[in-house]
């Protein structure tokens, strides 16, 4: 899958440089952007070729809500061995989800402190190309709800699996079936391999977007999905085809401001809001869907 790097060039005053950041790659999500790292002058964000919408990208920029600021941009084709490489070889420190899990990079595990290594639940990830190791601060808020809800027996549904690490905890948590969906195929072999390091075989990975739901028979108890606000808004309602009356959905990918359309949408869908956590202007949001009477 082809990705284009997009940097961004932006003109302001110097003490609001990293806010601006902040809103640009938030506005810029609903343009296809998936993730971004920052640049002196700017920023650089990462969109696969299928996904990247120009014109929004474009009314985006022009439509800019902080004044006095100039954003421009230079798109670059990047090869896809090669466009996550540094950070993939760098790796990670483990993360901690409280005193509970430890997430670890399994290339380094013999660097890592004893300490990381006695959690109850430990998961190891090799990052190829994927997004979800625990470094950032949506999957972190995902683990901990995990971590807080019952999953023994469930049936849990991981919408956009990066890594996998969201079905993998899961399924360490006691889940009993896990389906999970990426449109990016890298992702979709990485969860595989992830879900093989960590001994869980009972995870069916598909390659797509929501759309692939049309071919799984059967409803979810928990269905997950930590992507950009747009793709949650526009999923909303095939989240809620196939979560299980009284099932949990737990929603992330995006900023504190942009919650209240989410939990709008989520109303139309007969979801009740049971659960939220911030973490640095990122969200994690928790509903309940209504059970059928008898």
């Amino acid at each position: 899958m082809k990705y284009y790097a997009v940097e961004f060039h932006i003109a302001c005053r110097n003490e609001l440089l990293q806010t601006v950041r902040e809103l640009l790659a938030d506005e810029a999500a609903c343009a296809g952007f998936e993730s971004y790292e920052d640049t002196e002058e700017g920023l650089i964000g990462y969109v696969q070729e299928q996904q990247f919408d120009h014109t929004t990208l474009d009314d985006v920029i022009c439509n800019f809500t902080v004044p006095d600021v100039k954003i421009s941009y230079t798109v670059t084709e990047t090869q896809q061995q090669d466009w996550n490489e540094e950070w993939e070889n760098a790796g990670f420190d483990p993360i901690f989800i409280g005193d509970r899990c430890v997430i670890f990079d399994v290339r380094q595990q013999g660097e890592s402190p004893l300490s990381a290594l006695l959690a109850p639940l430990r998961i190891g990830i090799e990052a190829r190309m994927a997004f979800g190791t625990g470094t950032h601060e949506t999957t972190r808020m995902v683990v901990s709800t995990l971590l807080d809800i019952p999953l023994d027996g469930c049936r849990v549904l991981d919408c956009g699996c990066g890594t996998g690490i969201l079905g993998i905890v899961a399924a360490k948590c006691g889940a009993r079936e896990i389906v999970a969906y990426d449109i990016d195929e890298w992702s979709v072999e990485n969860t595989r391999h992830n879900a093989s390091i960590n001994s869980v075989d009972n995870i069916d990975v598909l390659h797509g977007d929501s759309t692939v739901l049309s071919h799984v028979s059967g409803v979810f108890d928990v269905v997950l999905a930590n992507i950009n606000r747009n793709i949650l808004l526009a999923d909303m309602s095939r989240f809620c085809e196939v979560l299980d009356s009284g099932g949990t959905l737990i929603l992330s990918g995006f900023y504190e401001e942009d919650a209240s359309l989410l939990i709008a949408e989520a109303a139309t869908h007969d979801l009740a809001l049971t659960g939220t956590k911030t973490d640095h202007q990122w969200t994690c949001l928790q509903f309940k869907k209504a059970s059928v009477s008898q």
